[in-house]
């Protein structure tokens, strides 16, 4: 079965201030990316705009109606203390960033797909329940994983995260949900601060940090020993991937060093344990990733390995 590539013209349009890392170059560099010829068998669609009550699986009222009220005629609206921030076009592109993530979700539930890529930004995994911080408005990820309970009836989500920070806000929205892993490789001491060891929810956590100047062998070691092991025995009916580029060698927002090889090692192990248990079924989206050629390479490595099936 082929694989999906949710995309949408809409994801260049947020705007940051100057200088800003989580910029619209990012989505031109993905597209750039996966507009080779080699890519040619994916199946494209465009992302769509997914229902604002959505945002309520995982973000309280208050925050939903608050982010909404915010929405700014001109200029920028700030959030977090200014490394978050809003501007016209803002709204509709987070809500294709839900929309598509539950999109791809459908379609691998559906069968018609192996595995799907959600081109999106900006990233989601640091939103939490009630709180935008990291570049991050919407869960995205955490979105996906509810829209999967409710709608498709799965009881075992797993969401495997690799970005070089941690998802504090999918760790916080599941960190007492047995029905959900979470399982992250990060670098610490490093933002957002959480993502330690100890952190294990009810069972259902499994955070893997790495030390700045980690790469490939110790990324390995981590899902080797960690969490390929807690995914065999959790078994979930459907895989998530948080996929954050920014640990790769040449980010300016994380100092692991890995590769685009490391990337794809990464996941071609992620798809065997989906095959393993689920069938193949595997929905990935795009986190972080800031280096415009370290992103280019890494997307283009993950992808490549996903159409493989």
């Amino acid at each position: 079965m082929p694989t999906l590539l949710v995309h949408h013209d809409a994801f260049a349009n947020h705007q940051t201030s100057a200088g800003h890392p989580e910029r619209p170059d990012r989505y031109r560099a993905v597209q750039s990316a996966l507009g080779q010829s080699r890519f040619d068998d994916l199946v494209r669609e465009e992302a769509q705009l997914g229902a604002l009550d959505a945002t309520r699986y995982v973000h309280t009222d208050a925050y939903v109606d608050a982010l909404e009220g915010a929405r700014p005629a001109d200029g920028f609206v700030y959030l977090d203390g200014g490394d978050t921030m809003m501007e016209p076009s803002t709204w509709e592109v987070v809500l294709r960033g839900v929309g598509g993530t539950m999109q791809a979700v459908d379609q691998v539930m559906s069968g018609s797909v192996q595995n799907a890529f959600v081109a999106c930004r900006p990233p989601g995994h640091h939103a939490e329940t009630d709180r935008a911080m990291g570049f991050c408005l919407f869960n995205n990820i955490g979105i996906g994983a509810r829209h999967a309970q409710l709608k498709h009836g799965l009881t075992r989500v797993a969401i495997v995260d690799f970005d070089v920070h941690h998802g504090n806000g999918t760790q916080e929205i599941f960190y007492s949900d047995p029905d959900v892993l979470y399982a992250s490789t990060h670098q610490m001491p490093w933002f957002p601060g959480t993502g330690e060891v100890r952190e294990t929810g009810v069972g259902n956590v499994f955070n893997t940090p790495l030390s700045a100047g980690d790469g490939g062998a110790e990324l390995r070691a981590a899902f080797t020993e960690r969490i390929l092991p807690a995914l065999d025995a959790f078994s979930p009916e459907l895989v998530i991937v948080s996929a954050g580029f920014d640990a790769h060698e040449r980010d300016p927002l994380g100092s692991l060093c890995m590769t685009a090889d490391d990337f794809a090692w990464v996941t071609r192990e992620l798809m065997v344990a989906a095959e393993r248990h689920c069938d193949g079924r595997l929905v990935s989206v795009l986190e972080g990733g800031y280096d415009l050629q370290g992103l280019r390479e890494s997307v283009g490595a993950h992808v490549a390995e996903l159409m493989r099936g």
